[in-house]
């Protein structure tokens, strides 16, 4: 079983990547460093790599702006949509300094990045206050089953826009 494409030799969490990638990184952990001593938030720092090129970075913000989803990697990403016109950054690398949570990593997918390189894991994190083992932990769970209820109504009014939607022939499809 070969290695992490663009790796070459050292043990996981410490792997020796190019010098580019190496670059990439220390801009994001820059940014994590510059944002949490500015009490913007945490130490979270990320940059969205295009070509060899930095499209979009961000740190986390979440004190800044008194906005829960203004973590790094969400700020990057939409910096980088705003930098490039598109809401796909399909073929693009995110460097962040810390492993993403549940919902960067959903955006993260969304946004079609092809690949992740991260400096400190979610356990690092933890170790700190950072803890979303709750969040991991939720999102196995049925809806029914979770600490937030998920309750149906209007379904069928709603079903009405997602059909009306569907139906559109000058939607943009994503």
């Amino acid at each position: 079983m070969g290695g992490q494409p663009g790796f070459s030799g050292g043990s996981l969490g410490d792997a020796a990547g190019s010098s580019d990638q190496v670059r990439f990184m220390r801009r994001a952990i820059e940014l994590g460093r510059r944002g949490s001593a500015a009490c913007d938030g945490g130490p979270f720092g990320a940059v969205i790599v295009s070509a060899g090129r930095i499209i979009g970075e961000g740190w986390n913000r979440v004190i800044a702006t008194r906005d829960p989803t203004a973590h790094g990697e969400m700020v990057a990403i939409r910096d980088a949509c705003r930098q490039t016109g598109s809401i796909s950054l399909q073929g693009c690398d995110l460097y962040t300094s810390g492993q993403p949570c549940p919902m960067c990593l959903g955006a993260i997918y969304w946004a079609r990045i092809e690949r992740i390189f991260y400096g400190f894991s979610i356990q690092d994190a933890a170790g700190i206050g950072f803890d979303d083992h709750f969040i991991h932990e939720q999102l196995t769970k049925p809806p029914g089953q979770r600490a937030i209820p998920e309750i149906p109504l209007l379904r069928a009014e709603a079903l009405a826009i997602l059909e009306a939607y569907a139906a559109n022939p000058r939607r943009v499809h994503y």
